[in-house]
């Protein structure tokens, strides 16, 4: 796994985290280098399109929104508009609920 595998392990285990995703693909919802608080999504919760997440597509990890949620899963992108794939609750590792600074 990339940079996100203390993060992952954290919410996997229903610890909430604090990362600072590198990037500008969230440029307007998350800064580059801004710190971040995730937390895990219970089993029964709900994710919802516009949700920013922690998940992994097609064997990549991002930090990126839902942009809709459907049959096949949810469909993650970043804020610009690129789509990386549907992906499964399974993947989805926890939530964005707090932007500390930046």
């Amino acid at each position: 796994m990339g940079w996100a595998s203390r993060a992952i392990a954290d919410l996997q285990s229903g610890v909430s985290t604090i990362i600072k995703p590198r990037g500008r693909s969230m440029k307007g919802l998350v800064e580059d280098g801004q710190t971040v608080r995730l937390d895990p999504i219970p089993p029964d919760g709900e994710i919802n399109k516009g949700d920013i997440v922690l998940c992994r597509v097609q064997g990549h990890e991002y930090l990126h929104l839902v942009h809709a949620v459907g049959p096949r899963g949810y469909l993650i992108g970043n804020a610009r508009g690129h789509l990386n794939g549907w992906t499964p609750r399974s993947r989805i590792f926890g939530r964005l609920t707090q932007r500390l600074e930046g």
